[in-house]
């Protein structure tokens, strides 16, 4: 609720954010279309996502194959041009339906992932765009490459694999500063020639785009608590 009384939409909260992301683009002398948002819109149902599609989100994010699986087939249907971007962690045994029904993969941490997604995109003939998830936090309990072993892996998925890595994915600590995992992500991306960089959520998205972001994954700034 606002000040004056007034019920705040996920429709008014969606235009809040993109009004967001466009004054921080041009605080840091970016272009506001380089950054593309992500609608997260994990647990929350049909009901809730549709205003925010009628008012020309087009790409959302799901943390769960299965999750999406279930509610999404109705809405694709009714608006074919929706992406859908897998932002959670995939198990290889769920491999064959995130390809067939994502658009993107923000999550590919560990050749067992890898190689089970470049034979399913072989065998269904599907181009994904994907990103290899960095645990810039070096948390023990988070998924993720390490960074040391950023390198390596992502040649391992280009050059033999032939994967069409996009870029770098990173969720920084809960209880350390973003800005300096986004600088870092954004360093280790540019060493490694890769322009995509998916980071920054509810609480940080306006940091990530100064730090070069070129999609935020926002959920409850745009649908409210969960």
């Amino acid at each position: 609720m606002t000040s004056d009384g007034y019920h705040e939409s996920a429709v008014d909260r969606l235009k809040r954010v993109k009004d967001e992301i466009i004054a921080a683009a041009r605080e840091a002398n970016r272009e506001a279309h380089s950054v593309e948002l992500i609608a997260v819109s994990k647990t929350f149902e049909a009901d809730a996502i549709r205003p925010v599609i009628a008012a020309g989100q087009r790409i959302f994010g799901e943390n769960r194959v299965q999750e999406a699986e279930r509610k999404w087939p109705p809405l694709k249907s009714e608006f074919p041009d929706l992406k859908l971007h897998l932002i959670g962690p995939l198990q290889s045994n769920k491999a064959k339906e995130a390809v067939a029904f994502f658009d993107a993969i923000h999550t590919i941490d560990r050749e067992k992932i890898a190689r089970a997604i470049a034979a399913e995109m072989t065998k269904q003939g599907r181009v994904l765009e994907l990103f290899v998830q960095v645990n810039t936090g070096e948390e023990q309990q988070k998924a993720g490459v390490m960074p040391r072993e950023a390198a390596a892996f992502v040649a391992l998925c280009r050059d033999e694999l032939k994967l069409p890595i996009a870029g770098l994915m990173c969720i920084p600590p809960v209880d350390e500063e973003p800005a300096v995992h986004f600088a870092f992500l954004a360093k280790l991306a540019r060493e490694l020639r890769l322009t995509g960089l998916s980071m920054g959520m509810s609480s940080d998205f306006e940091t990530a785009v100064a730090f070069g972001a070129t999609y935020v994954r926002v959920g409850s700034a745009i649908f409210g608590t969960r």
